[in-house]
């Protein structure tokens, strides 16, 4: 068995992860004042945000085409890979998953395996860099997806967002009654639902600063829950200089989880917004006593 791995432009790994990896990335389209950008290839995160800024109208997402994805795997079947894992962001926040899982139903050159994350960022990439590594050393595709959904479960995250019309706008925001209007000086808190997997506003908490203690306070409650090791993040929308601050804190605070930064690319911040932060975390697979 021959296993590949693809995932789409939202795992916001790196080049050198890409690479290292042998992971095929999928581009997720941005629409920006009419322009269409493959994310990660025909735009940068830093371009992205610069013409955000001067943006005449709301910027949106659509779906990879599905031929050249198609496509792609029938390049990798080609190539020798009888076996394609393809994971992709959550299927609460796209409609991408349930177009693949059609598309195969009947595909031919090789067994695609459509895997939901259920979340999207870097909390994704470390499922898609998991898969990866395991293919690499011949695990078997039902040992790699049960490893996938147990990795998959230790997932958590909050988001400090400066409004929620962005979500709003896009149907990304499962709640939105209740917390739309009245938010000058209020950040609101969101989270992936553990029950329905989809971005929920949870809380409403006056100022910045506020929100930093808060999601603090939920990450202690969270971390005292677990009996393993976890690694984590601050991400943020094209705010570097408040996600190394907030690091260094979070550091000094949790010195028993290794933070390290991360970003929401074009595809994500058009939903989030600029300036979005947030911490999520995973099970630390590489510091876990078996």
């Amino acid at each position: 068995m021959k296993i590949a791995v693809v995932t789409d432009s939202t795992a916001y790994l790196s080049e050198q992860e890409i690479a290292a990896n042998h992971i095929k990335i999928v581009p997720i389209p941005v629409i920006l004042d009419g322009n269409v950008y493959d994310e990660g290839k025909d735009i940068t995160t830093a371009e992205y945000y610069a013409k955000l800024r001067t943006a005449k109208t709301f910027p949106s997402t659509s779906q990879p085409p599905l031929g050249e994805v198609l496509k792609l795997y029938e390049n990798l079947a080609n190539e020798g890979y009888d076996t394609i894992i393809s994971i992709h962001l959550a299927s609460t926040i796209s409609g991408f998953v349930e177009t693949l899982r059609a598309a195969v139903a009947d595909f031919k050159p090789a067994h695609v395996i459509v895997y939901d994350s259920q979340i999207t960022v870097i909390l994704m990439g470390e499922l898609v860099l998991t898969a990866a590594k395991m293919a690499a050393a011949g695990k078997a595709a039902d040992e790699i997806i049960q490893t996938l959904d147990a990795l998959r479960a230790t997932m958590g995250e909050y988001f400090i967002v400066n409004d929620l019309q962005n979500l709003v706008r896009g149907g990304r925001l499962s709640n939105a009654a209740g917390f739309i209007g009245g938010m000058l000086k209020i950040k609101p808190l969101l989270t992936f639902d553990d029950d329905s997997h989809k971005i929920v506003a949870f809380e409403k908490v006056r100022s910045l600063k506020k929100a930093y203690s808060r999601v603090e306070e939920l990450l202690a409650a969270e971390l005292a829950k677990v009996n393993y090791p976890v690694k984590a993040w601050v991400i943020h929308a094209n705010d570097p200089d408040a996600a190394m601050a907030w690091q260094a804190d979070l550091k000094q605070k949790f010195p028993q989880v290794p933070f390290e930064i991360s970003y929401f690319g074009p595809v994500i911040g058009t939903h989030l917004g600029e300036k979005a932060i947030a911490v999520a975390w995973i099970q630390d697979l590489s510091r876990t006593t078996k």
